[in-house]
C-alpha cells in the first residue's frame, strides 16, 4: 500500500499530513492510514495537527471508489462520517491546517476539528454535494447544522456555494486565514498554547458539551448506512 499519510511526533504534538500527490482523495486506504495515525496520537496523548499537501487539504471522497457500487459507496461514506465523528470526540485538541482547497468530505473533516486554519489564495471551500449530483447524507446535514451559522447553512448545504478562504471564516469552516508562509508557524503556536490545557478537563468538557450532538450523529450514521447513496 502506498504511503498516503505522514506521521511525526515531537514534544507532545503529533503532525498528521495527508499527501496522495494529487487531490488527497478520501479513499478506503486514506481512511485506514488516517485512523492508524490518530491511534498513535491518541495512545501518546498528543495534541494533533492535521494538514494537507501544498494547495489542497482534500477534494473529498475518492469518486472512482464511490462509483464502484452502492455498497462500496455506503461503506466509504460511513467511514468518512465515523472519522469526522472521531475528530469531534478526540480526547486531545485537533488543529486542522487547510493548505488550499477544502471540498465536500474534506470540509466535513475541517468541521470536526477544534481549531481550523486556512490559507489565503484562490482556493475554494465548501460542500459541493448537490452541485455534483449527490443528495447530502444525514450525518453531513446534522454536522453542518451544528457548526455553520444559520445564514450560511442553506447556502452551503443546499445551494452548494463554494467560498473563498476569507468567506469560509464567516461561514464557520475556518477560525483564521493567513498567508501560506505563516501557516505552519501559527499552527505550532496554537498547539503550544494548547499544551497548557488540563487535557483531562478538556476531554471531559468536550465530551459533556457534545453529548446530545453525538447521539444525533450516531443515529444519522445508522440511517445513512441503511440508505443507498442518492446520485443523479
Amino acid at each position: 500500500m502506498s504511503e498516503l499519510v505522514n506521521y511525526k511526533i515531537a514534544e507532545g504534538i503529533a503532525t498528521i499530513e495527508m499527501d496522495d500527490g494529487k487531490a488527497n482523495a478520501l479513499s478506503t486506504a486514506m481512511w485506514d492510514q488516517l485512523g492508524a495515525a490518530l491511534d498513535c496520537a491518541e495512545e501518546a496523548g498528543a495534541i494533533v495537527i492535521l494538514k494537507g499537501r501544498s494547495g489542497i487539504f482534500s477534494g473529498g471522497f475518492d469518486l472512482k471508489e464511490l462509483s464502484q457500487g452502492p455498497q462500496q459507496a455506503v461503506q466509504l461514506v460511513d467511514n468518512g462520517s465515523k472519522m469526522a465523528r472521531r475528530l469531534l470526540a478526540f480526547p486531545t485538541p485537533v488543529i486542522a491546517v487547510s493548505t488550499g482547497h477544502c471540498i465536500a468530505m474534506g470540509a466535513f473533516l475541517m468541521l470536526g476539528c477544534d481549531y481550523r486554519l486556512g490559507v489565503n489564495g484562490d482556493f475554494k471551500i465548501g460542500l459541493n454535494e448537490t452541485l455534483i449530483g449527490m443528495t447530502m447524507h444525514h450525518f453531513g446535514i446534522e454536522l453542518a447544522r451544528y457548526r455553520l451559522p444559520l445564514n450560511y447553512y442553506s447556502r452551503c448545504v443546499i445551494n452548494a456555494e463554494l467560498l473563498s478562504p476569507e468567506s469560509a471564516v464567516c461561514a464557520g469552516f475556518y477560525d483564521e486565514v493567513m498567508a501560506p508562509e505563516k501557516l505552519d508557524a501559527r499552527a505550532a503556536d496554537i498547539a503550544s498554547e494548547m499544551t497548557k490545557l488540563n487535557l483531562s478537563a478538556f476531554a471531559a468538557t468536550k465530551r459533556k458539551s457534545r453529548e446530545q450532538l453525538f447521539e444525533l450523529l450516531d443515529r444519522a450514521i445508522e440511517i445513512d448506512y441503511e440508505t443507498p447513496i442518492q446520485t443523479s
